[in-house]
């Protein structure tokens, strides 16, 4: 059962925890570092306050229990760009009718949204490593440059121009090589002092750059789908069927018939919603368990391969190897040592 909270409770939470003598809260040079409490989960992250405004967060934990945290956000909001290295979340808003009302974020996707006034319920997993980073700027930071002049999204332009009423979640699909390249240097940053200052702000500004270009690249068709409180559920309940039958899946069309959808919209529907297609997302599922399959000892390559749904360890191995940039092997020696 999921624990749910508000913000002010996890306050609470957190505050309970360091008065019972937990390290929960440590400054840092350029920020600071706070840990989960060890009642939650464990893990945590880093933040790390750059000029004018600019922040970067590290977040990296595992929780417990699955966790429905609850959280409004108020007229003043930040851009903020998300990068999911690991894990998912679903998040479901209250009386939006100028945003999805019910989406997914997962793993190796990353997102630009701007969410004023806004009441959101977001859903984490229990037992799954969440590894993201965040980039938070308040909109007004780019008010010195010339966003008319530039192909933006016109709603992206209207936010940088001073329109702080426009609302979006985009979902910007998988994170290229390029994006992949810049958060392993933020994670990596070689400098201290002055020098990590500037070279983390740097490369913040680059990722809100590809985002942005991304974004303003990215045809306007692909906007948007009508999806009703009905498809959203099947389209989940599709999503659920490709994970308990991850050895022997239904195709398109069979799954479609499952779910009581036709295959174009669940098509356009599985992609909408989840960032990606339906295959897209199972093939996805079954990398992440492998990974979570070769911490383990004494399983062989070829066994991984079998629990996760291929038939062929070679399949399996260069499915891994383009997904994580490294092989099976070279990952659970990695893993063990």
């Amino acid at each position: 059962m999921a624990l749910e909270l508000t913000e002010a409770n996890f306050i609470e939470l957190v505050t309970q925890a360091e008065y019972q003598g937990e390290p929960v809260y440590q400054p840092l040079e350029l920020g600071s570092q706070s840990k989960v409490p060890s009642s939650f989960g464990e893990g945590g992250d880093r933040h790390f306050f750059l000029r004018n405004g600019l922040t970067i967060s590290i977040n990296r934990c595992r929780l417990k229990q699955p966790l429905k945290l609850i959280r409004w956000h108020e007229a003043r909001f930040e851009l903020t760009a998300k990068f999911y290295l690991s894990g998912s979340s679903r998040i479901r808003t209250l009386d939006a009718n100028d945003i999805e009302t019910d989406y997914e974020e997962i793993r190796g996707h990353h997102y630009l949204y701007h969410l004023p006034n806004q009441t959101e319920i977001e859903e984490w997993p229990a037992d799954e490593l969440i590894h993201l980073v965040f980039i938070w700027v308040d909109p007004t930071y780019f008010s010195t440059f010339n966003a008319g002049a530039t192909a933006l999204s016109a709603t992206l332009r209207k936010l940088l121009e001073g329109d702080k009423t426009q609302r979006f979640h985009q979902p910007l699909g998988q994170m290229t090589p390029y994006i992949k390249q810049l958060l392993q240097q933020i994670l990596h940053c070689p400098y201290t002092g002055l020098m990590q200052q500037a070279f983390l702000e740097g490369k913040a500004l680059e990722l809100f750059t590809a985002q942005f270009a991304i974004w303003s690249e990215m045809p306007s068709s692909k906007a948007s789908i009508a999806l009703s409180a009905y498809d959203i559920e099947q389209l989940h309940q599709a999503k659920e069927i490709l994970i308990q039958q991850v050895k022997q899946p239904p195709t398109l069309l069979q799954l479609a018939r499952q779910v009581g959808l036709n295959d174009n919209k669940l098509k356009q529907g599985f992609r909408h919603l989840f960032g990606t297609t339906a295959f897209g997302y199972l093939r996805d599922y079954r990398l992440q368990q492998a990974q979570l399959l070769l911490q383990k000892p004494n399983l062989t390559i070829a066994k991984v391969a079998t629990t996760v749904g291929y038939r062929s360890p070679a399949a399996f191995c260069n499915a891994f190897r383009r997904k994580f940039g490294v092989s099976p092997k070279a990952y659970q020696l990695d893993q063990r040592g």
